[in-house]
């Protein structure tokens, strides 16, 4: 199973502002247990949506600008983009179900 790209302050723009595919961004820490719970779902839809959408992982603590510039206040967070703006998104620990349908939303 692939890994989600790991995404910084550095390569943000890159790997996701500048991506020809939509990208599903998870804002987590290291010490939030919810965003633990989410993880494997995560891991799951880079495999599942490989060729299809972009998966990354962006750590809060370690890439703290970009996560203020898109007002990241609760974890998990996740974002979904699709030509270098925000289409969607999905808080907190929810079922995998409601992360893929998000993403479909925004494939279609």
């Amino acid at each position: 199973m692939a890994d989600p790209i790991v995404l910084t302050d550095d390569n943000f723009e890159s790997e996701v502002l500048q991506a020809d595919q939509p990208v599903l961004v998870d804002f987590w820490a290291a010490w939030c247990g919810p965003c633990r719970m989410v993880a494997p779902i995560v891991e799951e839809l880079v495999g599942e949506y490989n060729g299809r959408a972009k998966v990354c992982k962006l750590d809060v603590d370690a890439a703290q600008k970009t996560a203020q510039e898109y007002g990241i206040r609760s974890i998990p967070t996740l974002l979904i983009f699709r030509e270098g703006k925000v289409a969607d998104q999905v808080i907190g620990a929810v079922p995998k179900s409601q992360i893929t349908e998000k993403l479909d939303g925004v494939l279609a």
